[in-house]
């Protein structure tokens, strides 16, 4: 039996103690034990896999996945909230996490890479991440996370006249943006495009998938599980863990 808790970017740090609603999706067994992970939102859709990946442990992990924007993550650490391992959707928030000191050895587990996604039905008339965008409701990513610190960079370098309606925290919310008709187009990863099948209608971008973000792991230093903690880290590199996020859309650290 596994247990995972999840938790959406409501998390919070008051008095520098995580604060958060959870709610269990599979009923606990045994004296597993339990990890807090901080995973970054696109990482979202993987939760049951990771759930999967703690209760096949040696000694089972029963995991509690606390999911938000990776910038609001390590704030939340470097103010002291209690975890046992981090996930960024990037290089340079992992490295803050670093140098904050606040996580041990991080390792490279997956990458993915932005898209452009727009309502099924298309009502801005978007034919790809083109000058079509210019005068339609577009939402990004906040540049403070990964996914608008990435669009970013391909704004800048091929359609710098686009200006976003607004930003968001974090990649969940940007595409609920286009879900649910409050935004003409967005840009995601592409695993959330996968995630939402019929809802949207995806553009590639060009040069995107040659630019990829790659998604880090680590031990928390402040954890008191650490063993369990780097044997779950290390299962994020296993077969299983493969096939997970190549059926979600992102490239495994190993392809």
């Amino acid at each position: 039996m596994r247990k995972i808790l999840t938790t959406l970017s409501s998390v919070f740090v008051a008095a520098g103690v995580l604060s958060a609603c959870s709610s269990p999706t599979d009923v606990p067994g045994g004296d597993a034990t339990q990890l807090d992970v901080f995973a970054a939102a696109s990482t979202r859709v993987l939760n049951d896999d990771f759930a999967d990946l703690g209760s096949e442990l040696d000694s089972p992990a029963e995991l509690v996945i606390h999911n938000a924007g990776s910038s609001a993550l390590v704030q939340q650490l470097v103010d002291g909230a209690p975890a046992d391992v981090l996930i960024t959707a990037d290089e340079r928030t992992m490295n803050r996490a670093v140098e904050q000191g606040v996580v041990d050895s991080p390792e490279v587990i997956a990458s993915n890479y932005l898209v452009l996604v727009v309502p099924a039905d298309n009502p801005g008339e978007i034919t790809g991440f083109d000058e079509s965008l210019l005068d339609a409701t577009v939402v990004l990513c906040d540049e403070q996370v990964p996914c608008g610190a990435a669009s970013k960079t391909l704004i800048d370098a091929t359609l710098p006249s686009l200006q976003p309606a607004s930003l968001e925290s974090n990649v969940t919310d940007t595409l609920g943006k286009v879900t649910s008709g409050g935004a003409d187009a967005a840009l995601v990863y592409a695993s959330d495009a996968i995630a939402a099948g019929d809802a949207v209608r995806t553009f590639e971008i060009p040069g995107a998938e040659a630019s990829p973000n790659r998604y880090l792991a680590a031990v928390v230093a402040r954890s008191e599980k650490k063993p369990e903690a780097a044997a779950f880290v290390r299962a994020l590199h296993s077969s299983a863990a493969d096939e997970a996020w190549s059926r979600h859309g992102f490239s495994p650290a190993s392809s």
